[in-house]
């Protein structure tokens, strides 16, 4: 505004080359980060690489040289086989290990998530006596040592009949993962507009009703996330396996598959990273199909409004 006469004068439209400036000095201002970045990146990415490249080459050329040595000519094809797999997966029982860690994973990863969300609606919207102590103590299972329970609940599962099961097996995941599941939901139930429950009341709905209609569909970023924690624990999860399925190979998953295969193939490299890589492959397909929920769902709750 002009002091003089008090007129509002607009603002001077930066030009082309002035926006093309500031982007460049945003860019150069950004570039450490980035470079930080992209190098994180390749540092994390290249065992993964490396494993995969292993894993496709021969035994002879595995012992004699390098990974490495396959980025000089990567796309020589002559260089890798899937004799690796195709031995690994038929002989060496990974393939039903595999389906076995499928069938103990899945139904460990859905159960305790089903639960813990009915358990987390009713500690964010349901008043009860008791509400708040109850909600104390499952968060505060969260400290309890695993390897506590471990003879406990063997000694009952021996008496029971559930060791060496998946009905067992899924009971323990279960149980497991309950307290973490039910902190994270609870939270991001009790982040969501109370506006919301109070208008499907008043047109009638029932908690149930409002449950599978409002928090279930408003909370998919939080089961999706959550639903990536579990399964990964429960597919990479060893101890537990080792302890209530013990050496049963018609139960056993990948993990203890691949403990054996350490202890039985001594320098078969090849056929270990074969292996190492099939155990992984799932895992990597389940995070990054599910990636673009993981950082809203493990905000969850944090901030309410």
């Amino acid at each position: 505004m002009s002091e003089s006469t008090g007129v509002v004068r607009p603002a001077r439209k930066p030009t082309a080359l002035e926006v093309r400036v500031r982007s460049l000095v945003r860019l150069v201002g950004r570039l450490p980060l980035h470079v930080a970045v992209v190098t994180i990146a390749l540092i994390w990415i290249t065992p993964t690489v490396g494993l995969f490249i292993s894993s496709l080459r021969p035994r002879d050329a595995v012992l004699s040289s390098g990974w490495w040595t396959v980025l000089a000519h990567p796309f020589n094809f002559t260089q890798y086989t899937l004799e690796n797999y195709i031995v690994v997966l038929t002989a060496q029982g990974m393939g039903r290990a595999f389906l076995n860690s499928l069938i103990i994973s899945i139904p460990s990863t859905i159960i305790p998530i089903g639960i813990a969300a009915l358990a987390a609606y009713a500690f964010a919207w349901m008043e009860f006596p008791g509400r708040q102590t109850l909600f104390a103590i499952v968060v505060g299972l969260l400290v309890v040592p695993l390897q506590m329970t471990l003879i406990p609940v063997l000694r009952l599962y021996n008496q029971l009949g559930l060791s060496g099961t998946f009905l067992g097996i899924w009971l323990a995941h279960t149980g497991y993962g309950l307290p973490f599941a039910v902190y994270l939901l609870r939270n991001f139930f009790g982040a969501l507009p109370r506006e919301l429950f109070e208008s499907a009341f008043l047109d009638g709905a029932s908690w149930f009703t409002a449950f599978t209609r409002l928090a279930l569909p408003l909370s998919v970023p939080a089961l999706a996330s959550l639903a990536i924690f579990q399964f990964l624990w429960v597919w990479n999860d060893l101890l537990v396996a080792l302890i209530y399925l013990g050496g049963t190979e018609r139960v056993a998953p990948l993990t203890l598959r691949l403990t054996s295969l350490v202890n039985s193939l001594g320098q078969n490299w090849n056929l270990l990273t074969a292996a190492a890589f099939v155990s992984m492959a799932l895992p990597l397909v389940v995070f990054f199909s599910l990636q673009r929920y993981f950082v809203r769902g493990i905000l969850a709750g944090s901030v309410k409004g």
